[in-house]
């Protein structure tokens, strides 16, 4: 029986060209397969007509955009999740998405191993093979660009010579993924760290500088989930792409770093992400006002460690799991609405409400009606601050 391959598919030039490479290669029929995430671009069915004009013997696609919404974005949100305090993982919540659409399609064709166009210096390849092993761990795994040295040049020339349907001629200077949690672009000019990025690399931002109105927005949720954007309901999704398209428009969530790759490298990224900062900004906040202290304090390291463990291809490991558990039983009582100011390349918070309210306004105020017992404060004090006492009489004796 001939064996079968999975492969990862895009519709660009690199994962067409595999097809075929792949095929020479181990004597595999390919199986592609493309799942949009809110990536844009091309129609779903011009991409599985090409993986077929390429070579591949079936050609599988998937619209997952609500499921990566719900299932990946969301436990983000709810998260805080920020690599280095700044990236809100972008492409790293879309590869586990990617992954199940993969293993699925290998146990429906009866493939052995599971192809991705990833090469052998980023995160991406660690992200598609640990997770393709956590959820089947007798699946293969390779990589035509990093285990058989598919360099452009040589893809461009196995192109030509199949006469592949893909054109081989435009060539960006950077290297950008994307979905509708937002935009990553590297490589170029860009990898000269002190070369400030050009406003021609944004797509899902306008230019913060430029003069405009603000855009007021109240965002509404309901136990952590974005339900509603100014009083009208929305999913997930919804919630996503307006946002994108309001905060977008002012300039929000644009992010230029250096940050630490899995592989032990540092590298420069310039990101786009709207509606994710946006959203995550005011879930920040309605923490603020309906989580425990004791509970938030401890949520931060958390969500510190959740982020890395994504960030580093752990989307299915125990550990991210359990934190899981842990961040959604934090988010039972963040219930209530944001409202921010958009404008000048910021969401600015400037009004919060719930029921599910831990500020207490009788306790807070210095006005008539104070019931905040003040008279209390002196003995706390002195017994809070005694074991430094005590240490303090001994250090300076």
């Amino acid at each position: 029986m001939t064996e079968r391959v999975v492969l990862a598919y895009s519709g660009g030039l690199d994962t067409s060209v595999a097809i075929g490479w792949i095929a020479e290669e181990t004597g595999a029929e390919v199986i592609a397969v493309a799942v949009d995430v809110g990536q844009g671009g091309e129609d779903l069915d011009v991409i599985r007509k090409r993986a077929l004009a390429c070579g591949a013997v079936e050609a599988e696609v998937a619209d997952a955009k609500d499921e990566f919404a719900e299932g990946y974005c969301l436990p983000a949100i709810k998260a805080n999740a920020l690599y280095m305090d700044r990236y809100p993982l972008v492409s790293a919540l879309s590869r586990p998405t990617i992954v199940k659409h993969l293993v699925a399609a290998a146990k429906k064709h009866g493939a052995t191993t599971v192809a991705h166009g990833c090469t052998g210096k980023g995160n991406d390849q660690v992200r598609f093979e640990a997770g393709i092993v956590a959820l089947a761990p007798d699946l293969k795994c390779i990589a035509p660009v990093r285990d058989y040295a598919m360099t452009r040049d040589k893809a461009i020339a196995f192109c030509e010579d199949k006469n592949l349907p893909i054109a081989t001629t435009k060539k960006s200077p950077y290297s950008i993924d994307q979905n509708v949690f937002g935009r990553a672009v590297e490589t170029g000019f860009l990898e000269d760290i002190w070369n400030a990025p050009i406003e021609d690399i944004y797509e899902y931002t306008q230019n913060p500088a430029v003069e405009r109105e603000p855009d007021e927005v109240i965002v509404t949720f309901q136990a952590g989930v974005p339900v509603a954007i100014d009083g009208k309901p929305v999913t997930v999704l919804q919630a996503i792409q307006q946002l994108n398209e309001r905060a977008g428009a002012q300039g929000i969530g644009r992010i230029d770093m250096v940050e630490d790759r899995l592989v032990g490298i540092k590298s420069r990224e310039v990101y786009e992400a709207p509606g994710a900062i946006a959203l995550i900004t005011a879930h920040q906040e309605l923490e603020n006002v309906t989580v425990e202290r004791e509970l938030a304090r401890y949520k931060r390291q958390v969500e510190q460690r959740w982020g890395e463990l994504v960030y580093d291809g752990q989307w299915f490991s125990p550990l991210k799991r359990a934190l899981d558990g842990f961040i959604n039983e934090a988010n039972q009582h963040v219930t209530g609405d944001i409202r921010m100011t958009l404008h000048g390349g910021r969401a600015v918070v400037t009004g919060r409400r719930s029921q599910s309210s831990l500020y207490d306004f009788n306790l807070a105020t210095y006005d008539t009606g104070d019931t905040f017992d003040q008279a209390a404060a002196k003995g706390f004090i002195d017994i809070y601050s005694l074991s430094s006492k005590i240490a303090a009489k001994r250090d300076l004796a």
